[in-house]
């Protein structure tokens, strides 16, 4: 049923246009009588032959969107007939008779014909009916204008018809060119989707990193303020505030971005709605919480710093995170070397950061894992290292330990733009 009614609305206002033209013909037509000249040529009296005939040349267009060979057929019959008996003059008299309203009617039909017709419909009419009417219109035409009749109504119904043709194929323009524009809307619209969807999984994985590195952070530094409590009690104070520190930086990042996958489609885009992304300017302040938590960090940094894209930076500290958070749970309170040496002139910046195994008896021994990781830490480190076209090493040290080894390169002149975040100044020194 809506389907019914969506193609009846459809139709609408090619109704309205239809019946408007066959009233205004028929109105003609039926006026025709009275607008001929007292000394033209003698016709037949109207009567209710002449009425039926009149509505049969013009009224068909009122159903000619539904019916459109069967219309163009009863209209051309009856202004054939119309002329035949005459009661109409010929297309071209001898006292100069001009085009009339039946002629008009009949290349109005042929017009609407071509126009919504097939192309093998439209070529079949244009060849067999402008044919026929044209030697028609000659044989009843009177006898010293019968090539001028043939030639005016070939030249009326082929202007009608070639005219119907080109609006058809201008409306099959605009229809493929609104069909295309209604692709591309289509298309856009699943790109955006499909970026929200990768720009939610990119927020899933920092949700990963920290929550894994703060509670793994808060699980070491409570394990250590139990151990200490009954010889420093304030140590294991300041353990505790570190563990509650911890714990509201994490709630404060959950909230951030959980703000963000809150938010609709629209606002996605709003570069506002991003949480802000930390930078290698920020590892100081990592390696500072895992202390708190009992690790030994030596820091150091290499070379000059050079300008290095943003997604580069957070895959530094997600890598440096990653690393260090591991180091915590496997390895306990050990020692851990970490370097950052920029080298512009191999175009690179590489990470590395080595602990020594486990620190005391009791500890539990880390097992050795493949360089190319199975877990999803190291998933993790691998995805985010091989996006920004860098590479990543990971494996056991031959005399204990473990050793995490990453290369990220450095933008070239060629292409270095303005989008790119720089490092500004090394990390503070730290010591042990």
């Amino acid at each position: 049923m809506d389907r019914i009614e969506s193609l009846a609305g459809r139709h609408v206002p090619r109704a309205v246009t239809d019946t408007a033209l066959a009233l205004v013909l028929t109105a003609g037509c039926l006026a025709l009588p009275l607008a001929m000249p007292p000394d033209g040529p003698e016709l037949r009296t109207p009567d209710a032959l002449w009425v039926v005939l009149v509505l049969l040349t013009t009224l068909p267009l009122a159903l000619h969107r539904l019916f459109p060979l069967p219309a163009l057929l009863v209209v051309s019959a009856a202004a054939g007939a119309l002329q035949g008996l005459h009661y109409f003059p010929a297309l071209s008299g001898p006292d100069g008779t001009s085009i009339g309203p039946t002629y008009l009617a009949v290349a109005t039909a042929l017009f609407l014909t071509a126009t919504r017709s097939t192309p093998r419909t439209a070529a079949l009419v244009g060849s067999v009916l402008i044919p026929a009417a044209a030697v028609t219109e000659a044989v009843l035409a009177p006898a010293g204008h019968r090539i001028a009749a043939l030639l005016t109504e070939a030249v009326l119904l082929v202007a009608a018809w070639a005219l119907g043709r080109l609006t058809r194929a201008r409306a099959a323009i605009r229809d493929q060119a609104l069909e295309r524009a209604a692709a591309l809307e289509r298309e856009q619209a699943a790109d955006a989707r499909a970026a929200v969807m990768e720009e939610r999984a990119r927020i899933a994985r920092e949700l990963h990193d920290i929550v894994a590195h703060n509670v793994s952070l808060m699980v070491v530094q409570t394990i250590a303020a139990d151990r200490v409590q009954d010889r420093d009690a304030h140590k294991a104070h300041e353990l505790h505030g570190a563990i509650e520190e911890t714990g509201r930086a994490t709630v404060t990042e959950l909230r951030r971005l959980l703000d963000v996958l809150r938010t609709d489609e629209e606002a996605e885009d709003d570069p506002s709605k991003q949480p802000p992304q930390p930078t290698i300017e920020a590892l100081p302040a990592l390696v500072d919480s895992v202390r708190a938590a009992g690790l030994r960090v030596d820091f150091s940094t290499s070379g000059t710093p050079a300008e290095l894209p943003a997604g580069s930076h957070l895959t530094v500290y997600r890598v440096v995170q990653e690393a260090l958070t591991n180091t915590l749970k496997h390895a306990g309170h050990t020692r851990t070397a970490l370097s950052l040496a920029w080298e512009p002139e191999r175009e690179r910046l590489t990470v590395r950061l080595c602990d020594d195994g486990p620190a005391a008896e009791g500890e539990p021994v880390r097992p050795p894992v493949a360089a190319h990781g199975t877990g999803h830490g190291l998933v993790g480190m691998r995805e985010r290292v091989g996006a920004v076209g860098g590479s990543l090493h990971t494996g056991t040290r031959p005399g204990g330990g473990y050793c995490v080894h990453a290369v990220i390169p450095l933008p070239t002149s060629e292409t270095r733009h303005e989008g790119h975040t720089p490092y500004a100044g090394h990390p503070r020194p730290a010591g042990r």
